[in-house]
């Protein structure tokens, strides 16, 4: 039996491989970093061997709380992602498997590798309401990739969505997908009427350095993107410093920034209500897109998620934060989980790629529901 970590997005640390009952792993820190929790290796040579796997180092990852109840990803051909039963005991976490094949995957989620954005922006590119750009680079020499969607920028609303500062939130990327299923749709009458009034500027990839890199949170050098916004610069964080320009460019009027939550089994808003010059009407229109997405989508709700910032505390260097101080608009942060939707639980499956892309739909469709009032 071998296992190997070494490709895009792959993490892991192989302690002791001798006996196959006993694998012992341990997860690599992101570079420069003290984060860690994502992990994607593969397993070859153990069809119908009695596998059980520990990450001996589960305890000392950046959100150990997020393995309670959580079930490992696991997949033959890297396109269907199961669940694997999985307990979190004695700060390790450990699983077992009778593999049915000769190889097998795991990860912390279904992994997006930069292959796999690669063919996103070439296959949404062929569309004529398309126009895809580079910003500029990141500190590995990636291209960041700028897709608009629309009938042009004149007369419309702005609309900024951006997924994956957080490179092991791969949710995000899923989530996009489904956003450019929506909008390109030519049967989706929703999705036309949204784009004679929007015109979509989006990042489906916000950290391609951590996403190819393996990180859980951080780009090539350590840096939590989405502490940036406030002061970025070029030699930290040039991610954020060139879709913060280009948003200067453009205006903002209404901002998603797609993520994942390790510890929380729910999707969910984190606002901006503690930003200094906040409005009456930013706080209604978060309220109202709220209230509509309750409405659309049995896998979001309001009940759960993280404490509202007090008046005056937020923090401007995350981007919900930042876009809602520095234009005025309605900006919010959507988390998914890593682990399944508690309202709505799918032993197999869990949280998916595939519930993700829907609930990216039914995002939109509020969004088209209230775009008017932005």
């Amino acid at each position: 039996m071998l296992i190997t970590s070494h490709f895009d997005s792959g993490n892991i640390e192989v302690v002791d491989l001798k006996d196959p009952s006993n694998v012992r792993l341990r997860i690599k820190k992101d570079h420069k970093s003290d984060f860690f929790q994502w992990f994607h290796f593969r397993v070859s040579g153990a069809r119908d061997l009695d596998c059980r796997f520990v990450i001996e180092n589960a305890a000392d990852a950046a959100y150990a709380d997020g393995w309670d109840d959580y079930q490992v990803c696991a997949s033959y051909d890297r396109e269907n992602w199961f669940r694997v039963a999985t307990d979190y005991k004695d700060g390790e976490l450990v699983w077992a498997i009778e593999p049915e094949q000769d190889s097998l995957y795991f990860a912390y989620f279904a992994p997006y590798s930069m292959e796999r954005h690669a063919d996103l922006i070439a296959d949404v590119a062929a569309s004529p309401l398309v126009r895809t750009s580079v910003l500029g680079h990141t500190l590995d020499g990636q291209d960041m990739d700028l897709v608009e969607v629309g009938h042009g920028a004149e007369g419309r609303k702005k609309i900024w969505l951006i997924g994956r500062q957080h490179p092991g939130e791969t949710m995000a990327e899923w989530w996009m997908e489904g956003a450019f299923d929506f909008l390109l749709d030519d049967d989706n009458p929703v999705a036309r009427a949204l784009l004679d009034k929007a015109h979509f500027h989006i990042v489906p990839n916000m950290n391609p350095d951590g996403s190819k890199r393996g990180h859980l949170r951080t780009n090539a050098t350590g840096i939590n993107l989405n502490r940036e916004w406030k002061d970025a610069t070029m030699k930290r964080s040039p991610e954020v410093y060139l879709v913060r320009k280009k948003m200067q460019e453009t205006g903002v009027d209404f901002h998603l920034d797609a993520h994942g939550d390790e510890d929380l089994p729910y999707n969910f808003v984190a606002g901006f209500e503690g930003v200094p010059s906040v409005t009456k009407k930013q706080l209604d229109l978060l309220d109202r897109y709220q209230s509509l997405l309750c409405g659309l989508s049995p896998d979001f709700q309001r009940e759960h998620g993280y404490p509202v910032d007090a008046p005056g505390t937020s923090d401007l260097r995350k981007s919900a934060d930042y876009v809602a101080e520095t234009f005025g608009c309605l900006a919010m942060t959507l988390e998914m989980p890593f682990k399944d939707n508690a309202d709505l639980p799918d032993a197999e499956w869990g949280w998916s790629p595939e519930r993700c892309r829907y609930l990216a739909h039914a995002c939109l469709t509020a969004l088209a529901q209230m775009v008017d009032e932005l």
